[in-house]
């Protein structure tokens, strides 16, 4: 599995890393959608966990960009904001799912379910 993890805070990049080491990915990292959209032009991920608030571009729109040009794209939007509209407009831009990223139990359970 190939896991393209998309935050702007390295320790949450590193923390997120570590809890789904055992899952046996490849993992490739960056700090905003800008960097994303290129990475997963190269990195061709099976998942992209983005979160949303973030410099140069936020999740949401990273989302929406990699999903018009990669409609195959699995991306979970992964967020400490546990808000409606924002889980709407995720689900909206095409992300296949909302993890708060204090919950990061749920985020297992969606990448594995798709082995």
């Amino acid at each position: 599995m190939r896991i393209l993890i998309v935050d702007d805070n390295s320790n949450m990049r590193e923390m997120t890393r570590f809890f789904l080491d055992d899952l046996g990915a490849v993992f490739r990292e960056c700090e905003d959608g800008v960097e994303a959209l290129e990475a997963y032009r190269s990195f061709r991920p099976d998942w992209v966990l983005m979160d949303w608030e973030m410099a140069r571009m936020d999740g949401i729109t990273a989302t929406r960009r990699i999903v018009r040009a990669f409609p195959q794209a699995r991306i979970v939007l992964f967020t400490q904001y546990d808000d409606a509209q924002l889980k709407a407009a995720a689900g909206e831009a095409g992300a296949l799912g909302y993890v708060l990223k204090d919950e990061l139990i749920n985020l297992r359970r969606i990448l594995t379910a798709s082995r």
